[in-house]
């Protein structure tokens, strides 16, 4: 009986001591902390390889795991012996695509907005409550001729650009968000939405036009939705790329990246702040009240008026810049961003104070800086402060704060059976003492 006792004694600490190491790996795992250089992605590579005739998108599950669509059993085979899940659907992404290009082609409705949800194999085609019931009526018989994979469904609200970032920056015409310091080698940028304004405007760090920032030197709208500010005088400043995210604090940008479908992200915006949530689809096209555009991340991260142009960015990579939305960040709703990778190749331009990716390139396929000490900083998008260069800002990492209950609640219950399994040894031990005492005293 002895033996039975310390043996279940010992399993009991061994499985406590388990849970502590389980909950902490899924703590560190809710924790961003300094980014490392971009990687390649096998999985990305695979569904390159194998093609949009076999293949219908990727996407992160809730667990984390990457998910390949695809259209027949040998390549769900590769998918698999490449350490992803294969999900096998009817149809492929070449078939999905002529879809979104039919939608293309038809007469244009403001307020609507598409793209391909790949774990539902099909493409959705939302529109605003701007719609008239007549535009509705006429899109609905565009999706029914294109095939059953199209669904429709109306949304709250209306998808309008975020003017009015990031740290703010202002114009005659409103308020916006800068987005990442970029150079090309001779000046310094800020990216930042297109629709933010057209060439020629200039932009100051306050709203009395008192301390002038740059002035728009490119910008694309509608079609894309990024544009570029240069700095005046073409400031040199420290060779770094910060997003502020509130309370003296940023995350320092290392290189470029195309998101998936189902990655967590971050967004900083001069009116909203700092927020998160997750990427809910890729090249979707949305027809705002002033033009098309097409190619942009769609998220549930919220956004509101003076947002536009703000970064989105993950793990320490720039992914996109604020395009526009629905609803706000009271009700939550969708926002979609200007994808980085796309904006800087279209640009001629690249991140300040990148960090190359294996192989010399800069996360993006294209060359890295050799020095990147030589191109010259910006302000430190997203900053609280109103300075060219806020060198107060603390680089920090970004915790999950939604991610660390499962591992708090592993940890906890860890410490308690751990201290419960102590506690019945040692309350077996006194029992003991007393037992073996009161036979030797009699």
């Amino acid at each position: 009986m002895r033996h039975a006792r310390r043996k279940l004694q010992r399993i009991a600490r061994l499985a406590a001591v388990g849970g502590l190491v389980c909950g902490g790996l899924m703590v560190s795992d809710a924790m961003a902390g300094e980014p490392s250089a971009p990687s390649a992605d096998p999985v990305v590579s695979l569904v390159s390889r194998l093609g949009a005739s076999r293949t219908a998108g990727n996407w992160t599950d809730a667990d984390g795991r990457p998910v390949v669509a695809v259209t027949d059993a040998e390549a769900a085979d590769e998918v698999r012996q490449a350490g992803a899940q294969a999900k096998v659907v009817r149809y492929s992404m070449d078939r999905l695509r002529s879809a979104t290009e039919a939608l293309q082609e038809a007469p244009r409705v403001a307020g609507t907005a598409w793209a391909v949800d790949y774990a539902s194999n099909r493409v959705m085609v939302r529109a605003d409550s701007t719609v008239s019931a007549d535009d509705w009526s006429r899109m609905s018989g565009v999706a029914e001729g294109i095939g059953g994979f199209v669904h429709m469904e109306r949304t709250e609200g209306a998808f309008t650009t975020r003017v009015n970032g990031g740290v703010p920056v202002f114009s005659g015409d409103g308020r916006c968000s800068a987005g990442f310091n970029v150079t090309d080698g001779r000046n310094n940028f800020i990216l930042t939405a297109g629709h933010c304004g057209p060439v020629g405007t200039t932009w100051f760090r306050d709203g009395g036009g008192a301390e002038l920032v740059g002035t728009t030197t490119e910008a694309t709208f509608p079609g894309a939705d990024f544009s570029l500010v240069r700095y005046e005088n073409g400031e040199r400043l420290n060779a770094t790329n910060i997003v502020g995210i509130g309370n003296g604090r940023g995350v320092r940008i290392i290189g470029v990246a195309d998101p998936v479908v189902g990655q967590r992200v971050f967004r900083s915006g001069s009116t909203t702040g700092f927020r998160s949530g997750k990427v809910t689809a890729l090249n979707t096209t949305v027809n705002y009240p002033e033009g098309t555009v097409t190619g942009l991340i769609e998220t549930t991260v919220c956004a509101e008026s003076g947002d536009s142009g703000g970064p989105l960015f993950s793990e320490g990579l720039a992914l996109g810049v604020t395009s526009g939305g629905n609803g706000d960040c009271d009700s939550g709703g969708t926002t979609f961003f200007q994808p980085a990778s796309k904006a800087l190749e279209a640009l001629g331009v690249s991140l300040v104070g990148r960090v190359p990716a294996p192989g010399g390139s800069d996360g993006t396929g294209g060359p890295a800086d050799p020095d990147p000490s030589s191109a010259a900083g910006a302000v430190p998008p997203g900053s609280s402060g109103s300075g060219v260069a806020d060198r107060s800002i603390r680089i920090t990492g970004i915790t999950d704060f939604g991610g660390l209950g499962p591992g708090l609640v592993v940890i906890g219950a860890s410490l308690v059976g751990l201290v419960g399994a102590r506690w019945i040894l040692s309350a077996q031990e006194r029992r003991n003492f007393r037992n073996f005492y009161s036979a030797s005293w009699g």
